[in-house]
């Protein structure tokens, strides 16, 4: 707990060249396919428009790849499938969506997909992929709910707390959490969290402007293993925050426009079934426009960064020793946030 309180209070894809078959020997038919993957890997240079009346989700596929699919009134619409289908030049990739900001073909595709001829997915039958892949940053804010800092015993931060995450931390909805070894890391705990998806590019925003950055947002947890944060010397927060899948993100990615006020969400964590946290966006301490603000001013922020924004009261370290219970292989963590939908994971 000491380490806690002293952390608060000191705390274009490049163009591919088409080289004449015979130059290197392959058939017409290799050189054909060879120019249609270079053709379909041209970066999008068109205007930048943030995707809107989306709700997306990532799906395995087969070849190992993790692509889009949208949820509509008659199923998943797979977004990949579609574009090929229709000839359409659409980013396949939700980070590609964000980062290209081509919602024009998105929204082609989408408007297609009656007449494609490709199969609705059954949503229960998806098997999930990582809805983000290289976000560009991944920040995260630590104590951002009032209740969470009485819990704690700290004072109120006076400005958001900042810390980060790495790409190899994504997990998928529905994903096996492979946990360390006990020797390496024992003291697992769960932090459900509102996700925020910026969606256009932007440097000293304003508060009053800060949510038109937002492209959406999505259920989030950044699991932690609180050993490695606050029992080893210095307070490794880094170390215990970033293991790998240690950030799952999903089921769904949901536009802005779809979601509204970001500051008056419930927020929930059940494991086995049993609820451990159960608050609402409106004890932010800091809330999402504050945080937009305050991290523009020492970064640009991009589209395609994502940013946790903080845990509520009722995790596993906020409670007395002799009731901590941390978590282990075999159970089951499920992470809601309304309208955002139930990320769930099992540790393995």
């Amino acid at each position: 707990m000491s380490a806690r309180r002293h952390f608060i209070k000191s705390f274009s894809l490049s163009g591919i060249g088409i080289v004449a078959a015979s130059t290197l020997g392959f058939s017409s038919d290799a050189a054909a396919r060879r120019f249609k993957f270079a053709r379909e890997q041209d970066a999008y240079s068109g205007p930048h428009i943030m995707v809107k009346n989306a709700k997306i989700l990532a799906i395995k596929n087969s070849d190992g790849t993790e692509t889009m699919g949208v949820i509509s009134a008659k199923g998943v619409i797979d977004i990949r499938a579609v574009a090929k289908k229709l000839n359409i030049a659409a980013p396949y990739t939700l980070d590609q969506l964000l980062q290209e900001g081509n919602a024009t073909a998105f929204n082609k595709v989408l408007a297609g997909a009656e007449k494609s001829g490709v199969p609705y997915l059954s949503e229960s039958k998806i098997r999930y992929g990582r809805l983000f892949k290289n976000p560009g940053k991944i920040i995260c804010v630590g104590i951002n709910y009032r209740q969470y800092a009485e819990e704690v015993g700290v004072a109120k931060p006076a400005v958001p707390a900042l810390f980060n995450k790495y790409d190899n931390s994504l997990a998928a909805h529905n994903c096996l959490l492979e946990i360390p070894p006990p020797e390496v890391s024992y003291k697992l705990d769960y932090e459900t969290e509102l996700l925020v998806v910026i969606g256009k590019k932007g440097r000293n925003i304003s508060e009053s402007d800060a949510l038109n950055y937002v492209a959406g947002y999505c259920t989030a947890n950044d699991f932690t293993s609180r050993d490695l944060q606050l029992d080893l010397p210095g307070g490794q927060w880094m170390i215990g925050k970033t293991l790998d899948q240690y950030a799952p993100i999903g089921p769904n990615f949901v536009t802005a426009d779809l979601v509204g006020d970001p500051n008056n969400l419930q927020v929930q964590t059940f494991v086995n079934g049993e609820m451990r946290q159960n608050s609402n966006t409106s004890d932010f301490i800091h809330n999402v426009q504050k945080l937009i603000s305050y991290i523009s001013t020492y970064w640009a922020l991009e589209p395609g960064d994502i940013i946790f924004t903080g845990t509520p009261q009722g995790v596993i370290a906020n409670m007395p020793k002799d009731q901590q219970v941390w978590l282990k292989k075999g159970d089951v963590v499920a992470s809601v946030v309304e309208k955002l939908g139930e990320l769930k994971f099992t540790l393995g």
